[in-house]
């Protein structure tokens, strides 16, 4: 019980602070998959949804000082909030999440962005695990690797979509042209 809270029999009251279900995404199909199951949590929880889009200025923080400068970073936000808004959009219409939604284009990196979003040990942070294979883990570090070693609440690591692994072998194939079999897709 909080501070000014009545005990059992004196009845209770309720904290006017909301929890947040924080959620990262990228427009990619395994963020949009993270942004559902963050939704049914914020409803299961009577939690706000708070939903990160983070971005980064072209060459890092010199963007802010290379051609361009602040014009250009004006123009990668906007971008960004664009990125967000279609995300948004594409996940849940126009009947939206069925919670109260807070949506946030942050420059930063994703892990930090997604971290720092969050309000304190009571909240839920969800993040997408993607497919990760050696190479990408070389070039890009793991955002959900990330969260779980810095947040200060529980995270919930949701896998790609069982689809998304036919849809990459359906797209090597049509890369490489080798031909595809219409019985492999019933099967």
């Amino acid at each position: 019980m909080g501070a000014g809270d009545n005990g059992p029999d004196e009845g209770w009251t309720v904290d006017a602070v909301r929890h947040r279900v924080v959620v990262g995404v990228s427009g990619s199909s395994g963020s949009l998959t993270a942004l559902h199951r963050a939704a049914a949590e914020a409803r299961v929880r009577g939690a706000e949804l708070w939903v990160v889009l983070a971005w980064q200025a072209p060459g890092g923080d010199i963007g802010s000082r290379g051609p361009g400068g602040v014009p250009m970073l004006a123009a990668v936000k906007a971008a960004a909030v664009e990125r967000l808004r279609l995300a948004l959009d594409a996940a849940f219409g126009p009947a939206g999440p069925g919670v109260t939604l807070a949506g946030h284009a942050v420059r930063a990196t994703a892990g930090a962005a997604l971290v720092d979003a969050v309000s304190g040990p009571e909240d839920l942070l969800v993040v997408g695990t993607g497919a990760r294979g050696a190479v990408r883990r070389l070039l890009r570090p793991s955002v959900a690797r990330h969260c779980l070693a810095h947040a200060p609440c529980p995270v919930l690591t949701v896998p790609p979509s069982p689809l998304q692994a036919e849809l990459d072998t359906v797209h090597r194939r049509n890369v490489w042209r080798l031909p595809l079999d219409a019985r492999e897709l019933a099967e």
